[in-house]
């Protein structure tokens, strides 16, 4: 393999999602030099495909809006989340400096944000919020980013409208009432009307919502920066000198670097989703599917091994469990769909194959993954059905198979959507036990119809409610199932993300067998040990500690006493001296 002349940088940031971005926004902005190398051809990793929510207490946002708390409040429900797991030098990190985070990027970055100033806790244990913890980056015009937009990750398509992203909330909200509001159908048509044009002129929509906008934004603010960014680079192994991380081998587009980083090299390659093997001796069951990238192998995790880094998988659970469904793609192909909308509507129900239900279907992925993992016997399939009526699946889609005015019948010739027009037949076509699945509607509807469900209490928390259809009562997510043909999809455990990764510290130094730093050696995002120790206490819990983390390094790479010794001066290619425009497309 041909060898080219060593780069050298301040600060190599290997993976582009939230983390790695913002680690190396951060630092770039302090007036270093970064190179970012991500292994695939676009940037972004699974933060591109996420809803992009950022848990975030005491933000700006909020207390603009007149919600304010203090620290008590957040650090005791974290403290009441993970019990055991609780790690007071992270929590008090995160609720310090996620305000300030949001600020800085505010300040001094093309990040802007929205807030989720209604969006509650997950729970509604001591310490809990009905909202004002949630942030999102604000819609984003992706024609600003001139030719990088080539680069950067689309959107899930399967989450998609034929390519076109809806965001969460009032976006949302319109799309659910086109047919039934006025202001609705205008606003539907309007995205559309953009989409199309955008499709017709730049092949893909240019209005960026979600996860795409926060990467966008953050891609943005590292171009204005002239950062170093580049695509199909993965890094081989890392370089030490006196125990130190000097930097690591890179292939670069078929061309193997060495890579030197006079400050550290930051690991954020996006955890270990779809590495068999790791899965197979962290997770409680098999097969797993993730929603994340394929990509996502473990690079970072392994390569942080090598440098003697410690791997934590003592951790309550090794993922970020979510119920996914398999969309078949051909050719035995399938995709992971993520169930995080339809299940806390309105009229749906979910069961095991004994037809009985096992779980509040309105609680967080996290929880119903949760509740399935427990309640499925050692020796059987980890699988459940989501069942509902015509008028819910019109209404409100099913998974991957969308509500009106789309049609059924693709969903159903490809095998995904089984329909039936009594619930007896529809339990034969799922392998669903027939007399178990009528005595659990039939209970469940007596109760519904009055807004009541006495064995799960549906409907009950803040969240359940939020995620409910609010113009439906009197319960928000609770409707009898009465009205066929009857549908099901059927629900397998799946992941957003792990949780399990190296050992960090609050200053995300990556931690050796012995719990010592490995100097030079930084580790952010999914790659890094979730500080909610396997917990999920709401949404944004990811992206938000990974975008505070990555700012943290950022600030801390950037401080004089991190440098190591200056780098040899022979055969080197300083990124300073490449040229800002130079954008590798």
């Amino acid at each position: 393999m041909k060898h080219e002349p060593i780069l050298e940088c301040d600060v190599l940031v290997l993976g582009s999602g939230a983390g790695g971005l913002s680690t190396a926004v951060t630092a770039a902005t302090q007036g270093l030099s970064v190179l970012v190398c991500e292994k695939e051809d676009v940037f972004g990793g699974t933060t591109a495909w996420s809803g992009g929510w950022m848990w975030i207490p005491r933000s700006p946002l909020a207390t603009r809006a007149g919600i304010v708390e203090d620290d008590d409040a957040p650090r005791t429900y974290l403290k009441s989340e993970l019990g055991a797991h609780f790690d007071a030098a992270k929590a008090d990190a995160l609720i310090e400096h996620g305000p300030r985070m949001v600020e800085f990027f505010e300040r001094n970055t093309s990040m802007r944000f929205i807030d989720g100033n209604r969006i509650p806790d997950f729970h509604t244990t001591q310490g809990a919020a009905t909202g004002g913890r949630s942030v999102c980056a604000m819609p984003f015009d992706g024609r600003e980013l001139g030719p990088l937009i080539g680069k950067l990750r689309p959107p899930l398509d399967e989450v998609t409208v034929k390519g076109m992203a809806i965001a969460s909330g009032q976006d949302l909200a319109h799309f659910l009432n086109a047919t039934r509001n006025a202001k609705s159908a205008w606003h539907v048509m309007k995205r559309f009307a953009a989409f199309a044009w955008h499709t017709l002129r730049y092949r893909r929509s240019m209005h960026l919502v979600n996860g795409n906008a926060l990467v966008a934004r953050l891609l943005k603010s590292a171009a204005d920066r002239g950062l170093d960014l580049r695509t199909r680079a993965k890094a081989v192994s890392l370089t030490r000198e006196a125990h130190r991380v000097t930097g690591a081998r890179v292939e670069i587009e078929g061309v193997m670097h060495e890579v030197r980083a006079r400050r550290g090299v930051v690991l954020a390659c996006g955890g270990y989703p779809h590495d068999a093997q790791r899965q197979a001796a962290t997770f409680p069951y098999a097969p797993h599917w993730s929603a994340a990238p394929k990509s996502n192998t473990g690079d970072g995790i392994r390569l942080g091994e090598a440098a003697g880094a410690h791997f934590d998988a003592s951790l309550e659970a090794p993922a970020a469990w979510a119920p996914v469904s398999l969309v078949p793609k051909g050719r035995g192909d399938a995709v992971a769909f993520p169930h995080l909308i339809e299940r806390a509507k309105p009229g749906v129900i979910a069961v095991t194959r004994a037809g009985r239900r096992f779980t509040n279907e309105a609680s967080s992925y996290y929880d119903f993954i949760s509740a399935l993992i427990g309640t499925t016997r050692p020796g059987e399939e980890v699988c459940a059905w989501l069942v509902c009526d015509h008028r819910f699946q019109r209404r409100y889609g099913l998974g991957f198979a969308k509500p009106f005015p789309f049609p059924l019948g693709p969903y159903e010739r490809s095998g995904y959507l089984k329909s039936a027009p009594t619930l007896d037949a529809l339990a034969q076509q799922c392998g669903i036990d027939a007399r178990g699945l009528a005595d659990t509607v039939a209970t469940y509807n007596a109760y519904a119809k009055d807004g009541f469900d006495p064995q799960f209490h549906k409907g009950s928390t803040p969240y359940n409610r939020v995620q409910g259809d609010a113009s439906h009562g009197p319960n928000p997510c609770l409707a009898p199932i009465v009205e066929g043909p009857f549908h099901a999809v059927k629900i397998l455990p799946g992941s957003l993300g792990t949780f399990a990764g190296l050992s960090t510290d609050a200053r995300s130094r990556v931690l050796d067998e012995s719990h010592a730093p490995i100097p030079g050696l930084y580790a952010v995002g999914n790659d890094a040990a979730s500080m909610m120790g396997g917990h999920y206490p709401a949404g944004g819990i990811t992206l938000g500690p990974a975008m505070t983390f990555g700012y943290l390094t950022g600030l801390e790479l950037a401080q004089p006493a991190q440098a190591a010794q200056p780098a040899r001066e022979e055969n080197i290619t300083h990124l300073s001296d490449i040229k800002q425009a130079r954008t590798l497309l």
